[in-house]
């Protein structure tokens, strides 16, 4: 009888209509999902939104990998399950207290030598399922920790919006002097704690809770990236510059590095019956976006000491200096990898619980105690709420206030302006009559006007492309064509 059960769970005792069937459905819904990321993907390139594109792609490669891994699985199966390994060694490891637990039928070779294998087709075919799973949860947790970010951002358009009031400028006007503490950045910054490192600390890790960015806080900061990459009274959109490198980050954090996979294997090997990993594994994510957090806020407390200890009085504004040394090894971008790292393991450790949950059932030996089900729990939907509505928009402000500005600053259409201009100048110069040197002289200065990262200001650079509106809307383009018309006249008349 179970030979008879065996054979009719093949192909060979299964209608060809069933089969027809099942195909054509899943052949329906890979067409209907490819068609709405291509949608999607055309949605976003009407609102010539290339960063989100880029994460699109991002998920798409993701998502082939995964597959991919699933598919090795599916071919794998018997020359994994054919690995023959001894009984003892077999039995250690075991991720439940008793090995009584769902014994998988051996191979043939490996039983009649006595010993068992590496891992059965069962179970093989298992891990395939924990693959799926992992895919929808890290691309849903990426999703929903920057719309909750962006949420939470949403007000900050409306304080971008206010420096351009009659009121603002009033209240920020250079002519008007002040004590540094009686700024309200100072006020909430400059504490009988700030100078003290053993007490600061402490005060930042609460600080994050509780109305982590402020008003004053983004108008500080802002006019300290001005002051320092601009001229002064520049009407620069500083809330869409971090709209667009969140974007860009975004597409960063959809990515799954080498070091991450690493991590995960550990995960995976620590959930052995003995080492109590749900005691200690579920709040790795959590501490570290506490650390990441009370960084950040420490870092907007130490700017405000720095231009305290500067100077006491303020003209108009409190001015804080932009500086990679306030970030751990003078790198802002150790911060974005630190949140790629907790969001893929708290969404690695959420796709783990469902996945036992699924296919062992809730009071299974993998969660077998009633504290291991309420910790990984919590802990997930903490670090999920926790990253997206209140370290995001903390680290898309703080990590602004690095030493260069990042190449966001231009917008798609002013890249696209310059990038025409280079071709068509370069093209001009090379009918000249000394092609060599007036392509050299030409490339140095467009590394010099166009090296964002390297220059700490566009003071230095030509005049017309200091009066560039990074927030032209359709017109950017004609707008800098007509300001590079002008450059190129004038480096036409030095080299006549």
């Amino acid at each position: 009888m179970a030979g008879d059960e065996e054979t009719a769970n093949t192909l060979e005792a299964t209608p060809t209509w069933a089969v027809a069937t099942v195909v054509f459905l899943l052949i329906v819904i890979s067409i209907i999902i490819e068609y709405l990321l291509h949608l999607l993907h055309k949605y976003f390139h009407r609102l010539k939104r290339k960063s989100l594109i880029q994460a699109l792609d991002k998920i798409k490669s993701e998502l082939m990998l995964l597959g991919f891994i699933s598919l090795l699985l599916t071919v794998g199966q018997k020359p994994i399950a054919n690995i023959c390994i001894p009984k003892s060694v077999g039995e250690s490891f075991l991720p439940c207290k008793s090995s009584t637990f769902g014994h998988a039928v051996e191979e043939t070779k490996c039983s009649d030598q006595g010993k068992v294998s590496l891992m059965s087709r069962e179970g093989a075919y298992e891990l395939q399922y924990l693959i799926f799973v992992l895919a929808m949860f890290h691309v849903s947790s990426c999703v929903l920790t920057f719309a909750l970010g962006m949420a939470k951002m949403k007000r900050w358009e409306s304080w971008e919006a206010e420096t351009r009031t009659l009121e603002y400028q009033f209240s920020y006007d250079p002519r008007r002097f002040q004590l540094t503490y009686q700024t309200s950045f100072g006020k909430r910054h400059l504490k009988c704690w700030s100078d003290n490192r053993l007490l600061r600390w402490p005060a930042s890790f609460v600080r994050q809770f509780f109305n982590s960015v402020s008003k004053s806080d983004y108008f500080t900061l802002r006019h300290g990236f001005i002051m320092a990459h601009f001229a002064e009274g520049s009407h620069f959109n500083f809330q869409k510059y971090i709209r667009r490198n969140l974007e860009k980050d975004f597409g960063v954090v959809m990515g799954i590095s080498w070091w991450i996979w690493l991590f995960s294997v550990f995960v995976i090997f620590f959930n052995a019956h003995g080492f109590y990993n749900y005691l200690w594994v579920p709040f790795i994510p959590l501490v570290m976006l506490l650390l990441v957090g009370t960084k950040l806020q420490g870092i907007i407390t130490k700017m405000c000491l720095d231009s305290h200890d500067k100077s006491h009085v303020v003209r108009g504004t409190l001015l804080v200096k932009p500086s990679n040394h306030f970030f751990w090894f003078n790198w802002p971008q150790l911060l974005l990898h630190l949140l790629h790292f907790i969001l893929f393991q708290n969404s690695f450790q959420l796709a783990f619980f469902t996945w036992t949950w699924y296919k062992f059932g809730l009071r299974s030996c993998f969660h077998h105690e009633t504290e291991d089900i309420v910790i990984r729990l919590g802990m997930g939907v903490i670090v999920q709420i926790l990253c997206g509505y209140v370290t995001l928009p903390l680290y898309a402000l703080v990590t602004q206030m690095g030493t260069s500005m990042r190449k966001a600053v231009f917008t798609e259409n002013v890249v696209k302006g310059l990038k025409k201009w280079r071709a068509k100048a370069r093209k001009n110069l090379a009918l000249r009559n000394h092609p060599h040197s007036a392509r050299l002289s030409l490339d140095a200065s467009l590394e010099t006007s166009l090296s964002v990262g390297t220059s700490p200001s566009f003071s230095g650079h030509d005049a017309s492309f200091s009066t560039v509106d990074f927030d032209r809307p359709s017109d950017d383009a004609e707008y800098v064509a007509l300001e590079i018309r002008e450059a190129q006249k004038a480096q036409g008349e030095t080299n006549t």
